[in-house]
């Protein structure tokens, strides 16, 4: 008599696994016009014929518990053993699968806004654990404020557009320059002269028209910046000024709005995300500037070109995994890279209480 690798579990009981304390990862093993039909919340999609080749990612450990389903419970049943024969030890089929569910009364999510474009656009997103359609629908919702188009904000916007943010409002006073296409590549050289925020606009609309983007040729200051992040839900911190380093971050402690905030200096750079409420804001890193001859600009002191563009990637990368609400953002953390040394080093930042943005003397003060 062969011995199940798997068990088995009315809608009921499936529903009791995933109000636990510990839930499995929920698999739905169907194929994608039955996702785009309707889908159990929290489910990654993984089509049975597929599952072999996905499942490393989705569950790298083959112990976690895994509970899959179909539209009868059959296909979720076969794919349970193909996943025992690759070493999963605790997985569940939901017998019945998501027909048994809707007819126990269960809740069912209703089939997304996504277009078929853009189902083929964000395809890679939509496989993935943490996105799926319910996370590409909330990027395509999502705006966000980029103050600055040059070496750090052309890889950032580049990357959110491509991700499918919806809006991206992007602030920058200056004009593309040959000297910056080095590094700036969000620009080209038939666009030397133009407007940067009108160039950058270019370039995300023929990227994805998915977006919309507001081109704002203008300097960040303490008398436009609230209107700057009226509406927004994070920021890309692209300034190069320490000016509007401060007046941004003030107005964002004030309005509870998380910036990305990063930098690069010759071979290095620097990013954390400073998020009101939940860590240290920019002032509690700097109190007060440092002296001009020890923050040197680009043009001083030179850079990497490729320098900037790694740190606005994973600008972009922080953002998104804030807008998603997945993974472990570089809250209270500074990541340093050293690209001569080919190094990353992690530095824990704290909330200093004493801070004159968001101090516990401040309408905004709470614990780091």
């Amino acid at each position: 008599m062969t011995t199940k690798l798997f068990t088995e579990v009315d809608a009921k009981a499936a529903q009791q696994l995933l109000e636990s304390p510990t839930p499995p990862l929920l698999i739905d093993v169907r194929e994608q016009n039955e996702w785009d039909a309707g889908y159990l919340h929290g489910a990654t999609h993984a089509p049975k014929g597929m599952i072999s080749f996905t499942i490393p990612n989705i569950a790298p450990e083959k112990s976690a518990p895994i509970l899959l389903y179909c539209a009868g419970g059959v296909r979720s049943a076969a794919a349970a053993e193909t996943l025992a024969g690759l070493g999963y030890t605790n997985l569940t089929s939901m017998a019945g699968g998501i027909n048994g569910w809707s007819a126990a009364g269960l809740p069912v999510v209703e089939t997304t806004t996504l277009t078929p474009e853009q189902k083929s656009r964000y395809s890679r997103h939509l496989l993935l654990p943490g996105v799926g359609a319910d996370g590409q629908t909330k990027l395509l919702n999502s705006r966000v404020l980029m103050v600055g188009a040059g070496g750090l904000g052309a890889p950032a916007a580049l990357y959110l557009a491509a991700a499918g943010v919806g809006k991206l409002r992007i602030i920058d006073f200056d004009s593309v320059e040959a000297s910056n296409l080095q590094r700036q590549v969000i620009h080209t050289t038939d666009r030397v002269g133009m407007l940067k925020v009108e160039s950058a606009a270019v370039q995300i609309r023929a990227l994805n028209p998915d977006v919309e983007v507001e081109p704002i040729n203008d300097m960040l200051t303490t008398e436009n910046v609230a209107s700057l992040l009226n509406g927004v839900d994070l920021v890309i911190d692209g300034t190069d000024t320490f000016e509007a380093r401060y007046a941004l971050n003030d107005a964002a402690v004030k309005l509870g709005i998380p910036v990305v905030h990063a930098g690069v200096f010759r071979f290095e750079g620097q990013l954390t995300v400073l998020a009101p409420g939940r860590g240290p804001c920019y002032r509690c890193l700097h109190p007060t500037p440092p002296p001009a001859e020890m923050a040197p600009s680009c043009g001083v002191a030179g850079v990497l070109g490729v320098l900037p563009g790694v740190i606005g990637v994973l600008q972009a990368t922080e953002a998104l995994k804030m807008l998603l609400r997945i993974g472990e953002p570089l809250i209270g953390r500074l990541l340093l890279w050293d690209a001569l040394e080919g190094t990353f080093t992690e530095l824990t930042v704290k909330r200093d209480p004493h801070c004159v943005a968001c101090g516990d003397g401040t309408a905004k003060g709470g614990a780091a």
